[in-house]
């Protein structure tokens, strides 16, 4: 949250898109007077105060495909894109209270299977916090996190981090949550996939610090770069 008191501390990686969960409504966003402003901003939500924010601070400018099912309010399926590129950009936040049973990465699976036609294997990122990780697995619910990383490699899909650090699903080194900023209390939770020809462009993947981050933010960053 608060993001505006955090994006001089995320623009210090020179980030070209920064996807921003439990993200304020732009008209509550005031930033300090040195810090660069987006150049493009896409935001979605029902509370003001908390939505999924997605700005741009470089060329890519954003657009919401004509598909969009606020029923899946914080999945959402945008075109990023400029003069030269444009890709499938899923920027996520799993998080609806009202869909009992399938609050979190249900969410997610709810909406692969939705925008199917629009899940490609070529020039697709789906990137956010999706609240879930393998070992809250729960064999016999639909939707459970592995379903929904099989269904995504299914698709030409892999999650970076897993593929840069060459890590297995659950068993993650690095964390991107800590609870209540304790460092004992740590979970990975927050994803950047991407399709194979994307993959074949990754350059780098980075985890913020806890050391770092904790003053500010239960989560650290998820820093992906891409030469494209």
């Amino acid at each position: 949250m608060a993001y505006r008191k955090k994006a001089k501390l995320v623009l210090a990686h020179n980030p070209d898109i920064v996807i921003v969960p439990e993200c304020e409504n732009p008209d509550r966003l005031k930033f300090e007077t040195d810090v660069l402003p987006p150049k493009d901003i896409f935001w979605f939500g029902n509370n003001q105060h908390k939505g999924l924010g997605v700005f741009s601070y470089s060329n890519y400018k954003f657009q919401l495909d004509e598909s969009h099912n606020p029923d899946y309010r914080t999945v959402l399926p945008l075109l990023a894109s400029n003069k030269k590129k444009s890709f499938a950009l899923f920027a996520i936040w799993a998080n609806n209270p009202l869909d009992k049973g399938f609050e979190y990465v249900g969410q997610i699976w709810k909406a692969l299977n939705y925008y199917d036609n629009l899940l490609k294997n070529k020039k697709t990122i789906l990137v956010g916090d999706f609240n879930s990780n393998t070992i809250w697995d729960k064999p016999r619910r639909e939707g459970n996190h592995s379903t929904v990383v099989q269904l995504l490699k299914s698709k030409g899909i892999q999650s970076t981090y897993h593929k840069f650090f060459k890590q297995k699903q659950g068993k993650e080194e690095h964390k991107t949550l800590f609870m209540y900023r304790h460092k004992d209390k740590s979970y990975h939770i927050d994803y950047c996939f991407a399709s194979t020809d994307l993959m074949r462009k990754l350059s780098h993947v980075e985890i913020g610090k806890h050391k770092d981050w904790c003053k500010y933010s239960d989560h650290t960053p998820l820093i992906i770069t891409f030469d494209l």
